[in-house]
């Protein structure tokens, strides 16, 4: 009886650990939260269904595998030996944690600190980094995403990614981890913007959250990578 129940419990914290590693998380504001610079029906087809696919489509793939005892972090470091359904759907997953999540009802603050230091020092300005990562975001042919990451050795530098890669994967040529991201698959801006990404583009950096981005970017330094 006692070897039973210690098996029971067991497998119990296993089922528990591997349901705390992997968890959807809700929407941070209501649908209606981001108008004007993104319509409230995008922000549900786009959490709703293809943010939510990406995570379900993981989540079977995991299934009975290392995977659902493993950090998306260390997915990434080894995603190429994964195969496409893990790489296309962990990191469409992640992408858009991190889309939602550094984005704000009316935005928030400036960036400070460090953070303001390092963007100065990268790029001559504020400015000038978001009309570069603009830039960057523009010239994405077809689906994919731009960065603002901090590298290993602690700089920022923007960079872009196709389809649902990101510098975290170990698939891609510039490494590192990202703190803004920009998602300019069209089913971001469409409904809206139709085929004008550069006035989405734009819009975007009304809404985002430097607080969010500053604890990220503090994180980074200090290696807490999801």
């Amino acid at each position: 009886m006692k070897t039973l129940f210690i098996t029971l419990l067991f497998i119990t914290s296993s089922l528990i650990s591997s349901a705390q590693i992997h968890v959807f998380k809700p929407l941070p504001y209501a649908y209606d939260a981001l108008e004007p610079y993104i319509d409230s029906k995008t922000v549900e087809i786009h959490y709703d269904k293809h943010h939510r696919a990406y995570y379900n489509n993981f989540m079977t793939a995991a299934k009975s595998t290392e995977l659902e005892n493993m950090s998306l972090k260390q997915i990434f470091e080894t995603v190429s030996k994964h195969g496409d359904i893990v790489r296309n759907n962990a990191g469409g997953w992640y992408n858009h944690d991190l889309y939602w999540e550094i984005m704000s009802p009316g935005g928030s603050n400036m960036p400070k600190g460090k953070l303001s230091e390092q963007i100065n020092s990268s790029f001559g300005s504020l400015e000038n980094m978001i009309s570069q990562m603009n830039d960057t975001a523009m010239k994405r042919f077809g689906s994919g995403w731009a960065w603002l990451i901090v590298t290993d050795e602690g700089k920022l530098m923007i960079t872009s990614t196709p389809n649902q890669d990101n510098p975290l994967m170990d698939v891609v040529t510039q490494r590192g981890t990202p703190i803004i991201g920009i998602d300019v698959w069209e089913h971001a801006y469409y409904l809206k913007y139709q085929n004008q990404r550069k006035s989405y583009v734009e819009s975007f950096w009304k809404l985002v959250n430097w607080d969010i981005v500053n604890t990220k970017y503090v994180d980074a330094l200090t290696g807490k990578k999801k």
